[in-house]
């Protein structure tokens, strides 16, 4: 029974995980380092991440900064950079690579803001699903006499418990980027 509840929450926690790192890659309009996180470079013919080639760090609040450890990458990374899904237009000069965060229009805001609310629901299915799936195996449990129907009661009570704080925490970090995304 514990072990049931404990791969719920493991599985929940990482619905959750997905959304962050899926939200942290819709940007904001304001420049942070994690923007270029998911972007990956040819490095002598395998696939690195930029972070483990590049000191990547924010100049401003409008302005990240790539120096790559090696002179040899920076037209490679510019490249990189600029043909990735992100809509930036990076400039190297000398070694170090200038990537400016363009400002973000207000229909822009509001896709972005549908997005990240899609992003936040398919998440929160995630949860559901593994709620309904658990309480399957209640179901099961107490018909195979595993366990007694007052222990699948509680039980299923403690996974709507645990289901209703990961919507909760869902609904705040949806909020949270909204807040950002509407900060000009």
């Amino acid at each position: 029974m514990d072990e049931l509840m404990e791969n719920a929450k493991n599985k929940m926690q990482k619905s959750l995980d997905l959304l962050l790192s899926n939200l942290s890659k819709i940007r904001t309009g304001r420049a942070h380092a994690g923007i270029l996180d998911h972007i990956t470079v040819d490095y002598y013919g395998s696939e690195t991440q930029l972070n483990q080639i590049a000191n990547i760090n924010v100049a401003d609040a409008t302005t990240i900064n790539v120096q790559p450890y090696e002179k040899s990458m920076v037209a490679i990374i510019e490249k990189t950079i600029r043909s990735s899904d992100l809509g930036l237009n990076p400039a190297a000069t000398g070694d170090v690579i200038r990537v400016p965060m363009p400002a973000l229009t207000e229909e822009r805001r509001r896709d972005l803001i549908k997005l990240v609310k899609s992003e936040g629901e398919n998440a929160k299915i995630a949860i559901r699903n593994i709620r309904r799936d658990c309480n399957e195996s209640l179901k099961r449990m107490t018909k195979n006499k595993e366990i007694s129907e007052d222990e699948e009661r509680k039980s299923q009570e403690d996974i709507q418990r645990i289901t209703d704080q990961f919507i909760l925490d869902i609904d705040k970090i949806i909020l949270t980027k909204e807040k950002d995304l509407l900060t000009v």
